[in-house]
């Protein structure tokens, strides 16, 4: 087994001194010579690529209240503890014309929060 290192060994030396030419040459005559396709490996598994924009986390979120459900008057103070710059009608208004945005461009642990409060008093939320 050292000695098929030390073959290994003088091969990669003797890779090191080419030039990237040479290198590309090299790996065309292997790729036909054994039927065989040099690719880049891939990503490591669960590290998104950084310039993919699908894969990308979203950074905003918008809380969507679709249903009110049967306590409308709970729903209407949770909808005024995520927004206080509702009034009560503007509140009771929102929660009576589901689907509707209670909350937008809220950061993730913000959103969840306001759709759990929401949830908690039994409106159906989703977060987009």
């Amino acid at each position: 087994m050292a000695e098929e290192n030390k073959k290994i060994q003088e091969i990669i030396t003797r890779i090191e001194t080419l030039t990237v030419l040479e290198l590309n040459q090299l790996v065309e005559k292997l790729e036909d010579q054994f039927g065989v396709v040099a690719v880049a490996p891939a990503a490591v598994s669960g590290a998104p690529a950084q310039d993919s924009p699908a894969t990308e986390e979203k950074n905003e979120f918008t809380v969507v209240l679709t249903d009110t459900g049967a306590n409308k008057i709970g729903v209407i103070k949770a909808i005024r503890e995520i927004n206080n710059t509702l009034g009560l009608k503007e509140a009771k208004d929102l929660a009576e014309s589901a689907p509707k945005s209670v909350l937008e461009n809220a950061k993730k642990d913000e959103a969840q929060k306001a759709k759990e409060k929401l949830e908690a008093a039994g409106a159906k939320v989703e977060l987009q």
